[in-house]
């Protein structure tokens, strides 16, 4: 199953961490840095993500991956007819049908989630994409912060499309992003907008 996730898939998965995802980002912008390139780290925030997931699609890229009949038929199983309620002191709500997203707090809710966003890569290819789990992190490298912004706002455009058509929600007043490079590039006046929002950019991200 780990042969499938992708290499840049740093979140639930044994030898894995924030610290070499960390690693290898700043490896990535200091050896862009030593060949004069420019870069713009781009940090997405997704909203509720593990709870949006969509069972029809899930189910899907399953059956892609090779995971089919019993061992599908198994999983249908897991995730449908799951019910939830609310207990507040001593009054609890009426039983609600869970119609979406993956069980936290299991052992296959973050294998599950790790396989729905692994398609993620392959939605464009003018940037780098890290991830851990939910966080997505993308970097666009060029010669010239012209040729860079260009990349980052065509690769955005593609990576909404890509959130919109997977039913996932991305914040965007949550998202934000960094320059990094040639210091005189840094003071040009320039815009990245997701879902025809700006973006804000900021000097360091959680």
């Amino acid at each position: 199953m780990y042969l499938i996730l992708d290499k840049y898939q740093f979140g639930f998965r044994r030898c894995h961490s924030t610290s070499l995802a960390l690693i290898d980002m700043i490896d990535n912008i200091y050896r862009n840095m030593d060949m004069k390139n420019v870069t713009v780290g781009i940090y997405l925030d997704l909203q509720k993500a593990f709870d949006t997931v969509d069972h029809g699609i899930l189910l899907h890229k399953l059956y892609v991956y090779g995971i089919r009949g019993i061992t599908l038929d198994w999983f249908r199983d897991y995730l449908r007819n799951r019910q939830q309620f609310v207990t507040l002191t001593d009054i609890s709500s009426a039983m609600g049908n869970i119609t979406c997203g993956v069980p936290q707090g299991s052992v296959l809710g973050p294998l599950l989630f790790l396989l729905y966003i692994n398609d993620i890569q392959n939605c464009t290819s003018d940037c780098s994409i890290k991830l851990f789990a939910d966080d997505t992190n993308v970097f666009v490298h060029g010669k010239s912060l012209d040729e860079v912004i260009a990349k980052a706002n065509n690769s955005l455009a593609s990576l909404s499309k890509w959130f919109t058509a997977n039913k996932l929600s991305l914040s965007v007043d949550k998202t934000s992003y960094s320059v990094f490079g040639k210091p005189d590039d840094k003071k040009h006046n320039f815009t990245l907008q997701l879902c025809n929002n700006d973006i804000k950019q900021v000097s360091c991200c959680k």
